[in-house]
């Protein structure tokens, strides 16, 4: 007896003890998984926010905007600058209003002319009649951007064929960085400087410091990005038609690429083994010009359509040149076509037809972890992802759009802040009777890809990641319907995937995931 009571007053002590234990300790389980770790090269800050404007509007404007040229030669007198109706607040707002939210100066541009009061030429505003010679562009322009909240970039022709001093290397080194310094302390934050390698045939020798000129910018404005036929930050995509590659690396080697001397087919790709992040920019001008002429007429805004899938829809920026007139405006037509083109980009893609969509996938990161599950890939940001269990043979996303949708669109996205990692994929839709049919193939995507496809019919599709570096990660799937696209579809309309309930679900998912698929395999 006195046994037994031992042992009971033993269980009531545990069973207290276990009760007066603190609410507050954490019960025994396994740890969430980290995030996985990053595959270098990576984006700087710097390079991030950049990449996330998408568009930026080049405004080349100066004396060639009066002379009808295009490469001034540094002898047109300061007086032909005379823009009587000169409005940097249209500019900035035409420029907003198109969806843009950077805009870039030619400060100065090969002739020399600066559109700002340098205490270093007199070759500039103040010497032209404009304003009484007290005019800044730079400044007003700067004033605009920043109460429309805009961000500003500014371009400083290295070579300058009015400056005396060209020719002279230290000198000229000197007194470029002189007219920089007042560009990058006079006018606010500056978030690109723009440079290249521009310079006519039998002109004078000249050798640019690069190095220094970069590390002053990063001193003087360390929010800047320095974009250039070779970086640092930010590289030329290797022509003027606003087009990447279809293959678009960010990564790059710098030490493979010389600013004036680049391969353009190097830049327009980037380097699946390069070291360096230095992601593209596709500059071309809304008119056949890049500065202002009377004869000359926009793109059309299906135009310039075209371009942003080539663009943007190719891991870029898209850098679209506007020029101002002889007024000093924006001409009306231009403002009408870039409208348009706004309009056009809405009306694609501000209807995700996978908004509400059911995301599956081969695995997740930590089995059920939801930070890592398939539905991220429906919330319109690179910072939230889907990302597959470690070491796995199949990586694939499993999408039903709850009902049969046409489409001609589709837009994916990485997660690139963890390094850019996809090689090959391709998308799947489903027929009749549980059968996929290929209906497209892909390479890069980075921070945004847009594959146009003639239009097809489905309720399900399967995106497969064939080869990537290390464990792929997918921050966003869009589906769209583009109008615009002249295209012949793949599939006969008529066959539509049926779609009873959920008997036809579970008879779908028993398939999909039962379906014998090739391994995958990890880029070396």
């Amino acid at each position: 007896m006195d046994e037994s009571n031992k042992y009971l007053k033993i269980l009531i002590f545990l069973l207290l003890l276990t009760f007066s234990l603190p609410s507050s300790l954490p019960l025994l389980h396994h740890p969430p998984p980290p995030p996985p770790l990053p595959l270098l090269p990576i984006p700087t800050s710097q390079q991030l926010s950049w990449q996330l404007t998408e568009m930026a509007i080049f405004f080349h404007f100066g004396t060639n905007t009066f002379t009808d040229s295009e490469w001034g030669d540094g002898k047109s007198d300061p007086s032909v600058f005379f823009p009587s109706n000169f409005d940097a607040k249209q500019w900035v707002t035409v420029a907003k209003s198109a969806g843009f939210s950077r805009v870039i100066l030619t400060a100065k541009h090969h002739d020399g002319f600066c559109l700002w009061p340098s205490s270093y030429t007199y070759y500039s505003v103040k010497s032209s009649n404009w304003r009484g010679g007290n005019g800044d562009v730079v400044g007003d322009l700067a004033v605009a951007a920043k109460e429309s909240g805009i961000q500003l970039g500014l371009y400083l022709s290295p070579w300058d064929r009015h400056e005396k001093c060209y020719g002279n290397t230290l000198e000229y080194n000197e007194f470029f960085l002189g007219q920089m310094t007042e560009l990058l302390t006079r006018y606010g934050d500056i978030k690109e400087v723009w440079l290249d390698g521009a310079k006519g045939e039998g002109e004078k020798d000249m050798e640019y410091f690069f190095d220094i000129w970069f590390d002053l910018i990063h001193q003087l404005q360390p929010e800047a990005v320095i974009f250039s036929d070779a970086g640092p930050d930010v590289r030329w995509v290797g022509d003027e038609a606003g087009v990447a590659g279809s293959t678009c690396w960010s990564s790059f080697n710098r030490s493979a690429a010389k600013i004036g001397d680049t391969d353009s087919q190097y830049s327009r790709g980037g380097d699946l083994h390069g070291h360096d992040w230095v992601p593209a920019e596709c500059d071309v001008s809304i008119r056949a010009g890049w500065f202002w002429h009377a004869s000359e007429a926009p793109k059309s805004a299906l135009s310039l359509l075209d371009i942003y899938y080539k663009s943007v829809g190719r891991n870029c920026l898209l850098l679209l040149n506007v020029p101002p007139n002889s007024s000093g405006l924006i001409s009306d037509e231009d403002i009408q076509v870039l409208q348009d083109f706004a309009d056009l980009r809405t009306s694609i893609f501000s209807n995700n037809l996978a908004k509400h969509a059911i995301v599956t996938a081969s695995s997740t990161r930590g089995d059920s972890d939801s930070r890592f599950c398939a539905s991220r890939v429906l919330e319109e940001s690179i910072f939230t992802y889907w990302a597959p269990e470690k070491n796995q043979a199949h990586w694939i996303l499993y999408i039903d759009l709850k009902d049969t949708v046409g489409f001609n669109v589709l837009q994916l996205q990485e997660p690139i802040h963890l390094g850019q990692r996809i090689l090959f994929f391709h998308v799947d839709i489903m027929q009749d009777r549980g059968e996929w049919k290929k209906i497209l193939n892909g390479t890069t995507i980075g921070y945004k890809r847009l594959l146009q496809i003639p239009r097809v019919e489905a309720r399900y599709l399967r995106l497969v990641i064939e080869k990537a570096r290390g464990d792929p990660l997918i921050s966003f799937v869009g589906v769209h319907m583009d109008p615009y696209l002249n295209l012949t579809s793949l599939v006969d309309t008529s066959e539509k995937v049926p779609s009873n309930g959920h008997r036809f679900w579970s008879k779908f998912k028993e398939i999909l995931y039962t379906l014998p698929y090739k391994k995958m395999s990890l880029a070396i």
